[in-house]
């Protein structure tokens, strides 16, 4: 199977800014490309963070109120005090938190999930920055065709990787939901192939009717 990596789901046009980029730069910047964060690189082209709107958003926040509101008690984003800061790198979320090329969507997305970030700059084996994947990138998987999906579970994973005949296992795909029915020879063998068909890029759910004969261990090869 070939799962689609972080390379070849991330932006690789990135726009970015330096630690002294002004804060007008940044809306500027945010608003001419369409998009709602930029990574602060320093000049070896690594992320030292990343500045949103969120980040902008606590500085406007934090200033005097006409009306006479009291100042915000915004959460600090880890570099600089509420309300401070005039510039990317003044305002920016410290660290950066970063992907490399070669992960899968379930490592970036476990990754996002844990520091909470909607996005991760990608970075290369010296630390440069060559490009950006967001929440929406990593659910793109999820807009593959029902038929594709089949072709690869029947292929890939039953014929290929299992050695199992299309007549041993009818596919079914619906909106990303798998289901499996047939019979294989070993009761052993149901979970091994639910784990792989979970595994397929773009599989919503997998349910399974499979039956089996003999429960023996599995085949010698078979993924454990």
């Amino acid at each position: 199977m070939q799962h689609r990596t972080i390379g070849d789901l991330m932006t690789r046009d990135v726009v970015r800014v330096r630690p002294d980029t002004s804060f007008k730069e940044v809306v500027g910047l945010l608003a001419d490309h369409g998009v709602t964060a930029l990574p602060v690189v320093d000049e070896l082209d690594q992320p030292v963070g990343v500045v949103s709107e969120a980040d902008l958003l606590r500085t406007v926040a934090a200033q005097p109120d006409p009306g006479g509101l009291p100042p915000s008690k915004g959460r600090s984003n880890g570099a600089h005090p509420v309300g401070e800061g005039s510039t990317a790198g003044e305002l920016m979320t410290v660290p950066a938190v970063c992907a490399r090329p070669e992960w899968t969507v379930v490592e970036a997305a476990r990754l996002m999930d844990g520091e909470g970030v909607k996005r991760l700059p990608v970075t290369d084996e010296a630390g440069a920055l060559i490009g950006i994947v967001s929440r929406g990138d990593l659910l793109r998987v999820f807009l593959r065709r029902d038929e594709a999906l089949r072709d690869e579970i029947t292929l890939d994973v039953l014929a290929r990787t299992l050695g199992l005949a299309p007549a041993d296992v009818t596919v079914e795909v619906r909106q990303g939901r798998v289901r499996l029915k047939g019979r294989v020879e070993s009761g052993r063998l149901v979970p091994v192939i639910e784990r792989l068909c979970r595994g397929v890029d773009g599989v919503v759910s997998v349910e399974s009717d499979l039956t089996c004969g003999v429960d023996g261990p599995p085949e010698a090869g078979l993924p454990g």
